[in-house]
């Protein structure tokens, strides 16, 4: 195994146990959870780029109104899903969140037809159609929709969207995008300590290292996908998304024992049939696409 699909493995292993973390803050308000991972991020993610001395590049890059305004959406989209997934996790709807970023992929073509005017083939249709017909089925189940779910399914899917056209590679991205926010993140959380709420350096020292810590588990697996999609096919790296979402699921379910019944799984596998269905489709269509035209004399 290469080390690219190493690094890929171990990225979205990495989010996908991201709920036994974020569950060591249950105790400290989200909006604060998110001030200091933006936060914390910036200040890791700004060593980094001294440490190896592309400062002068990223800067470069970065400055240009056009880049600014690009990633300022971004940042603000990215912000709210973090926000959602994290009071997510720690209000108990661990299986919702991973609902979300299964419906993710499919969401993600759909916006693709709706803003960019791409095309699917027949058959793209069937799972895009299978996935509503989960959704309203769980909204049926749940007795309201499953807004978790959709609330990180749309902002990220409008994040990926935004970031097709945006100029920047991950790390200088994600590196801006925490810079924008990173102003807001620092007034918000001095306003806690003023007003006596803030959580750092007032819950214990194990409080506030998991605090620190977020830069780092939202850095290092962002660096490993970085590495790993230079050097792996895109069929792949569609493949190993579902690593994340299948491990929050069964965290979800077996570790902090969220309710799941047959009522709730029927909806599930919709969404999983509608998975499997979009990938065996893309696959067989790039393996087709790629075959190679046999020359006048050949079988």
């Amino acid at each position: 195994m290469n080390k690219g699909i190493l690094n890929g493995i171990a990225a979205y292993a990495l989010w996908g146990f991201f709920p036994i973390y974020w569950k060591l803050l249950h105790e400290v308000p989200a909006l604060q959870v998110i001030g200091h991972r933006i936060g914390w991020s910036f200040i890791l993610l700004i060593a980094y780029i001294l440490f190896t001395r592309q400062w002068q590049d990223f800067r470069s890059a970065a400055i240009a109104a056009k880049t600014i305004a690009i990633y300022s959406i971004a940042a603000v989209l990215l912000s709210i899903n973090w926000l959602v997934y994290v009071w997510g996790v720690n209000s108990g709807f661990i299986v919702e969140t991973s609902l979300g970023y299964f419906i993710n992929p499919l969401l993600s073509v759909l916006l693709g037809v709706i803003f960019l005017r791409e095309r699917l083939r027949l058959a793209q249709w069937v799972p895009v159609a299978l996935a509503a017909a989960g959704v309203t089925y769980l909204t049926i189940v749940y007795g309201r929709p499953p807004w978790i779910a959709l609330s990180l399914a749309f902002t990220f899917g409008f994040y990926g969207f935004v970031k097709k056209l945006a100029p920047l590679g991950s790390l200088y991205g994600l590196t801006l995008e925490t810079a924008i926010v990173f102003p807001v993140a620092l007034i918000y959380l001095a306003a806690t300590e003023f007003n006596g709420t803030g959580a750092f350096l007032h819950q214990g020292s194990f409080i506030d290292v998991v605090l620190i810590g977020a830069g780092a588990v939202t850095t290092i697996p962002l660096l490993m996908f970085a590495t790993a999609a230079k050097q792996i096919p895109l069929t792949v790296i569609g493949l190993l998304q579902y690593i994340a979402p299948t491990i929050q699921f069964l965290i979800g379910v077996f570790v902090y024992k969220e309710p799941f019944d047959q009522t709730h799984l029927i909806g599930f596998a919709i969404v999983w049939v509608a998975l499997i269905i979009f990938w065996l489709e893309n696959f067989f269509s790039n393996r087709i696409a790629v075959q190679p035209i046999p020359e006048l004399g050949e079988d």
